[in-house]
């Protein structure tokens, strides 16, 4: 046709791939040849998708394809990440929950109970975004982290790296909450990023050589005084006492 519209051109193909069964048949045709293994690190279950799940998930979806045409058996199964503070973060918002003391009022077992209610709050937008650009996937066959099999999983490979000495203890400075006494990922921090106004603050360290003396330093950025080793002094700056 002298023009062309590609939008309904790929609705129509995606039609086909539905009405014919494209991706399910790929699968059979491949079940008995050696297993290409792909990791996904699946996406919260309790927020919709966005620019970076559609690149990264454009990315995953060429790394299979293209191990399935290289002649292998490739598992393509949507996750869920259930873990973490994104769920509780929500349901916090629901009940009016504060801090710890709140949860263990209502009790572990019911809290649970209420995170696991909204884990698959947007699952319908996700498959109809995943699906409408083209990515080959099984939203039928789908995992989710909160499963008890999955966990133990994760842990019985986490004991053979561990087995092997591939597992070391570092030091990392990371976001931290006070109100659920945990360190946070990034994306757990800017979920609930706010710009305020900080006091500024001045305080008084006691000098430990000289009787009754005080060093007055003024911070703009008093949350990083308890992490505080020292007080600077320029050995050429006049100082009034």
């Amino acid at each position: 046709p002298e023009n062309i519209n590609f939008p309904a051109e790929e609705e129509n193909v995606l039609q086909q791939w539905r009405d014919e069964n494209i991706f399910e048949k790929c699968s059979q045709l491949s079940k008995g040849k050696p297993k290409y293994t792909f990791y996904d690190g699946p996406p919260f279950a309790t927020g919709l998708p966005h620019y970076g799940h559609i690149l990264a998930g454009t990315i995953k979806d060429i790394v299979t394809r293209y191990a399935y045409q290289q002649g292998y058996h490739v598992d393509r199964r949507f996750g869920w990440d259930c873990h973490g503070l994104p769920v509780e973060f929500e349901i916090d918002k629901l009940l009016n929950i504060r801090g710890p003391e709140d949860v263990a009022k209502m009790g572990i077992a019911a809290y649970n109970a209420e995170c696991r209610k909204i884990v698959m709050r947007y699952a319908d937008e996700w498959e109809n975004v995943v699906t409408r650009v083209g990515r080959w996937i099984d939203f039928k066959n789908d995992y989710k982290t909160l499963y008890p099999w999955y966990m133990e999983s994760i842990w019985w490979i986490f004991k053979q790296l561990f087995d092997k000495g591939l597992v070391y203890q570092g030091v990392k400075v990371m976001p931290y909450s006070t109100a659920c006494t945990t360190s946070l990922s990034n994306f757990e921090a800017n979920q609930n990023y706010k710009e305020v106004v900080d006091p500024c603050v001045v305080i008084a360290l006691e000098a430990v050589s000289l009787p009754n003396t005080f060093f007055l330093v003024w911070t703009t950025t008093p949350w990083t005084l308890p992490s505080n080793f020292a007080c600077c002094v320029h050995p050429t700056m006049t100082y009034v006492k």
